[in-house]
């Protein structure tokens, strides 16, 4: 049985700001249940542990899809992301892959985490694929390859593009702009129409471009893993 981590924010608030965010519920139920259905075995985890704060937007009728309906309803996976593990008590050794789902959170927490920096070189180094949709490609943004070089650099990627944060009207608010900051870092960062499900490999990465990517981004983890 391939075990998976799955790695959340801790962060509730999107900087100075009074805007609540956290991770977005599609992007952590449509590969949750995807992979579980499939018989992997997944553990949450998160910079603090316990309770990740869910992004409020992502948590309404308008964002509501079949998988976020089913984790409504669902008192038992409520329950293991109430409790997931801290960050720094987890081990690559224990696991198959890394998955990070998206939202505004993390932005202000995982990027700058040297615990997640460390766990995700690690699984890269030891040959585990590691995978990102949305906003969590931002993650990227600071890990390297073995020769010290952008892990971004020169491989195919995607990520919540320009239009799709201006959409949202947080251009402004953020601290970086995800497609403008991979192809700083020399990526071959490529995105498909604002909203559109895309998903891109290259290697042991994986990165999706918006919440209806996440399912393909899980496709291409269990491919992966199989």
């Amino acid at each position: 049985m391939k075990n998976i981590l799955f790695v959340l924010t801790s962060n509730d608030k999107m900087g100075d700001t009074d805007k609540k965010t956290g991770f977005w519920v599609e992007e952590f139920a449509a590969p949750y249940y995807k992979l579980t259905d499939a018989g992997y075995n997944v553990t949450l985890a998160s910079p603090k542990g316990g309770q990740p704060p869910i992004d409020p937007n992502s948590d309404t009728e308008d964002a509501a899809t079949e998988d976020t309906k089913r984790f409504d309803k669902d008192k038992e996976t409520q329950k293991i992301l109430a409790n997931t593990k801290r960050l720094e008590d987890v081990d690559q050794k224990d696991f198959d892959a890394v998955f990070y789902p998206g939202g505004h959170g993390l932005l202000w927490d995982l990027v700058e985490n040297k615990t997640s920096q460390e766990l995700i070189e690690s699984f890269y180094t030891n040959k585990k694929p590691i995978s990102f949709v949305c906003h969590a490609p931002a993650i990227l943004k600071n890990i390297k390859d073995t020769d010290g070089n952008a892990l971004v650099k020169g491989r195919k990627v995607t990520g919540f593009t320009n239009g799709e944060e201006e959409a949202v009207q947080l251009t402004d608010v953020v601290p970086f702009l995800i497609e403008d900051m991979m192809k700083e870092k020399g990526a071959d960062y490529s995105k498909k129409g604002d909203w559109e499900p895309y998903a891109l490999e290259d290697g042991l990465l994986i990165t999706g471009q918006n919440p209806a990517s996440s399912s393909k981004v899980a496709d291409f983890l269990m491919k992966k893993l199989k």
